[in-house]
C-alpha cells in the first residue's frame, strides 16, 4: 500500500492542514491501495500563493529552458514507465498492457509535443504596424478526471508550462496516487519550486476552492458537463477564463458503403477500451436498416468476446451508475442482446460488456453518458435520419464515420455537429485538437490549439 502523507506546495512535500486523509481502493478487489491527503481551502490557498509567486520569473524563462524542463520530465516518465502504469492498474483497474501503451505511452508523448511546441512555437509576430505578443494567462487551476489520470494531467500541466503559466493541479480523488507519481517526476525534472504545485483533495472541497480562488486566473477542469455547468458559473462571475473538457455521446455512422463488419469490429473495440470510461466513446452505432439485423449480430459476437478481457469500472459508485443505466435500457424497452446488470464477478466493481438493439433515439441509452462498456445500435432510414439522429443530443465531442472511400465520409462528417470525427477507423492523433461542441465543452487540449488555451494576446504598436 502506497501512503502519502503530503502535498507538493512550492517545490517541496508538506502536510495538509487537517488530518483528513482519502483512501484508493483498487476496483478489481475492493483492496485499499493508498492513502493520500484529504486538502482542503486553506492547502488550495497555499499552493495558489506559491503559484502566484513563481509566477513572473516562469512567464520570464525563456522558451527554450522551458522546453529543456519539458524534455527533462517526458524523460523522467518514460523512465518511471513500469512503475506508473502499475499504479493506474492498482487505482484504476486498466488491464496492464493498456495501461503501459496508452496511460502512460499516450502522456509521455503529449509531453515530449509540448517540449517541441516550446521550443518552435512563436510566440510573437508582427502585424503591419504592430508586434503581436502572446503572452501567459497566469495560474491556472487543474482538476482532472480519473478515467485517463496521467493523461489528463499533462494534456493541462504540459502546455500550461510551455506557455509560462503555473499550475495548481486537483486531481480526481479515486486516482491520486498517480498524480503523487507525476509531482515526484515533475521534481526530478527540475522544474522551479512553486512553477506546479499538487492539492490531494476531493471536488466539493479542493476542487471548489481552486475554481473560486481569486488569485486563479485560467480554470481548466474535465469532467461531468454538470460539474462543469458549475465551474463556468463561477468562473463567469468572477470574469475568469475556463477550459472545459465535458461529457460526450458519439455516434459511429455507418454508411451503407462502409465495411460492415470492419466497422462493427472497430466499433465495439472503441466502446470497450477502458472499460468504456472514455468521455469520446462511440457509444451510439448508426447502420442502416438494410444491413441492421447483421450489425446486431456482429456486434454482439464480437462484445461477448470481450468478456473477462476488460478491467472494472473506477469504483461501486461508478458500478451502480452503469447498472442503473442498463437497467433503464431494458424497462425503457430496449432489447438487451448481450451481457447485462448483473455482475460478471463476485468481487470487484466490473460490468458486462453490453450491446443494446431497437434503440430509439430518444432513449435515456442513446442521449446520456453512460461511462461503461455499454454501446446502443440504432437504426436510420437515409443519410439526413442518420444526420439527425447523430447530431441528435446536446452533446459533441467525438464521432466516426465509415464509408466505401474517404470522400464519402467526410462529405458526412462535415455535417456532424462534433469536434473530432475518425473516417473510416481514422487512429487518435495527440497533436490534434481535442474538444467539443455544445454541451461537450469550451476550448481545444493538445497540440498548438492547446497551447493556446493558456496564452493571452498583447499588441503594440509603432
Amino acid at each position: 500500500m502506497k501512503a502519502h502523507d503530503g502535498l507538493y506546495i512550492d517545490g517541496a512535500w508538506r502536510p495538509a492542514a487537517s488530518q483528513d486523509v482519502i483512501e484508493v481502493v483498487n476496483p478489481a478487489d475492493e483492496q485499499i491501495v493508498g492513502r493520500v491527503p484529504a486538502g482542503g481551502a486553506l492547502d488550495v490557498d497555499t499552493a495558489v500563493r506559491a503559484a502566484r509567486a513563481a509566477l513572473p520569473a516562469w512567464a520570464a524563462t525563456p522558451p527554450a529552458e522551458r522546453a529543456a524542463r519539458l524534455a527533462a520530465l517526458r524523460d523522467v516518465l518514460a523512465a518511471r514507465t513500469d512503475e506508473i502504469a502499475e499504479t493506474v492498474t492498482a487505482e484504476l483497474g486498466a488491464p496492464a498492457p493498456f495501461a503501459q501503451a496508452v496511460h502512460v505511452g499516450l502522456p509521455i508523448a503529449v509531453a515530449g509535443s509540448y517540449a517541441e511546441l516550446a521550443a518552435t512555437h512563436s510566440f510573437e509576430e508582427k502585424v503591419g504596424n504592430s508586434t503581436v505578443l502572446q503572452e501567459p494567462v497566469g495560474v491556472v487551476g487543474a482538476i482532472t478526471p480519473w478515467n485517463y489520470p496521467l493523461h489528463q494531467i499533462v494534456a493541462k500541466v504540459a502546455p500550461a508550462l510551455a506557455a509560462g503559466c503555473t499550475v495548481v493541479l486537483k486531481p480526481a480523488e479515486d486516482t491520486p496516487l498517480t498524480a503523487q507519481l507525476f509531482a515526484e517526476a515533475v521534481h526530478e525534472a527540475g522544474v522551479p519550486a512553486g512553477v506546479f504545485n499538487l492539492v490531494t483533495g476531493r471536488g466539493p472541497v479542493a476542487g471548489q476552492a481552486l475554481a473560486e480562488h481569486p488569485g486563479v486566473d485560467l480554470v481548466s477542469f474535465t469532467g461531468s458537463t454538470a460539474v462543469g455547468r458549475q465551474i463556468g458559473a463561477v468562473a463567469g462571475a468572477a470574469v475568469k477564463r475556463v477550459a472545459l473538457e465535458l461529457g460526450g455521446k458519439s455516434a459511429n455512422v455507418i454508411l451503407p458503403s462502409a465495411d460492415l463488419a470492419k466497422a462493427v469490429g472497430v466499433g465495439v473495440a472503441n466502446v470497450m477500451s477502458n472499460s468504456g470510461q472514455t468521455c469520446s466513446a462511440l457509444t451510439r452505432m448508426l447502420v442502416h436498416r438494410d444491413r441492421y439485423d447483421e450489425a446486431v449480430e456482429l456486434a454482439a459476437d464480437a462484445a461477448a468476446k470481450y468478456g473477462d478481457r476488460i478491467g472494472p469500472v473506477v469504483s461501486a459508485k461508478q458500478q451502480a451508475r452503469v447498472r442503473g443505466y442498463i437497467e433503464k435500457g431494458i424497462a425503457e424497452g430496449a432489447r438487451l442482446v448481450t451481457g447485462g446488470p448483473e455482475s460478471p464477478q463476485e468481487r470487484g466493481y466490473f460490468v458486462s460488456p453490453t450491446v443494446f438493439a431497437d434503440v430509439t433515439p430518444e432513449m435515456t441509452i442513446a442521449q446520456e453518458e453512460i461511462f461503461g462498456p455499454v454501446l446502443a445500435v440504432l437504426p436510420y432510414d437515409d443519410e439526413d435520419d442518420a444526420l439527425r439522429i447523430a447530431n441528435g443530443t446536446v452533446y459533441g465531442l467525438g464521432g466516426a464515420v465509415w464509408a466505401g472511400d474517404d470522400a464519402e465520409a467526410v462529405a458526412f462528417a462535415r455535417r456532424m455537429d462534433t469536434g473530432q470525427v475518425d473516417i473510416n477507423g481514422g487512429r487518435f492523433n495527440p497533436l490534434a485538437p481535442f474538444g467539443g461542441y455544445k454541451q461537450s465543452g469550451v476550448g481545444r487540449e493538445l497540440g498548438t490549439h492547446g497551447l493556446a488555451e493558456y496564452l493571452q494576446t498583447k499588441s503594440l504598436q509603432f
